[in-house]
């Protein structure tokens, strides 16, 4: 009987996928927040996570998936400043910072969960 990962690991190694690339997003932002101009990135996390975990229930392949990821990460939406500046940056520092702590927490439980499920398979394929 072989081993379907997709459905033996479900959703974990596509959050932890886009857990990373949403920190280069927001680093990207944090690194521009003084450039004049600069128009404030994200991703809508959620939005895409969910799309992962309806494909993953109906099935599809990894490369489905990946590229599925990809896509919905190359063209992430500028995000609208709680306060506009005058230079026209709608980068904010302390949102920033923000999103980036909370998302640096959502990688490492998206890293537990992995290792969680990585641990239980080896535990069942020796027989533990």
């Amino acid at each position: 009987m072989s081993l379907n990962f997709d459905k033996a690991l479900g959703v974990h190694p596509y959050a932890l996928q886009l857990r990373a690339e949403r920190a280069q997003i927001i680093a990207g932002n944090l690194a521009n927040v003084e450039t004049p101009g600069y128009l404030a990135r994200d991703v809508d996390y959620q939005q895409i996570l969910a799309d992962v975990a309806r494909r993953v229930e109906q099935g599809q392949s990894g490369s489905d998936l990946g590229a599925g990821l990809n896509q919905a990460l190359a063209s992430p939406a500028y995000r609208v400043p709680y306060q506009t500046a005058a230079d026209g940056n709608t980068a904010e520092l302390g949102v920033e910072q923000a999103k980036f702590g909370n998302n640096a927490m959502d990688f490492q439980t998206s890293l537990t969960f992995l290792n969680l499920k990585i641990s239980g398979l080896a535990k069942a394929i020796e027989g533990r």
